[in-house]
């Protein structure tokens, strides 16, 4: 029996089985409040799935603007992962990242949502989550310094080794045409 918090890991595009998961009003709701730092403490696996979506939606947003530079293509390729792997329509996607943009730059809001996503996702999720930071990293061709310095740092806040990350952007890079380089 697949319980609900394996319904929001992710899906097979991203290497995990597919879940027919659909985010609710409730749980968007919830997704904006963890943005807004104002989700109040409630236990159940409801809540922590709660949690977990909104915490891979703040640090995809968060990885997009550190160029200072949130382009179309960038926001593009988060919309099509929160669809993709949370099953959002696209209008509330959309709503979610511009709720996500709209908040200001916080460290803490990275350390707090790294530390969801190591204590709930496997491994092999853990580094899922990294090939898709390193997709919205690369998603305007080219890699930020700062962006590729915020890669890195979540990389060893959820424990994912260094080979596991570069093989992660190795697969993103071979995806996304672009050429690989050590």
């Amino acid at each position: 029996m697949q319980g609900r918090a394996d319904k929001l890991k992710p899906q097979f595009k991203y290497g995990c089985p597919a879940a027919k998961a659909v985010i609710t009003n409730h749980m968007f709701s919830k997704i904006k409040a963890f943005l807004n730092d104002s989700l109040p403490a409630t236990s159940g696996s409801n809540a922590e799935d709660e949690g977990l979506a909104a915490a891979a939606v703040a640090v995809l947003v968060e990885a997009a603007m550190l160029d200072g530079d949130f382009d179309a293509a960038e926001r593009a390729t988060i919309l099509a992962i929160l669809v993709d792997r949370f099953g959002l329509s696209t209008d509330d996607a959309d709503a979610l990242i511009e709720e996500a943009v709209a908040q200001p730059e916080s460290a803490n809001r990275v350390y707090a949502a790294t530390r969801k996503i190591r204590d709930a996702f496997s491994d092999a999720e853990r580094i899922d989550v990294m090939e898709m930071l390193w997709e919205v990293a690369y998603a305007d061709g080219k890699l930020h310094d700062f962006e590729a310095n915020l890669v890195r740092r979540v990389a060893g806040l959820l424990y994912v080794r260094d080979r596991d990350s570069g093989q992660a952007r190795k697969r993103v890079l071979q995806r996304l045409g672009l050429e690989i380089t050590e």
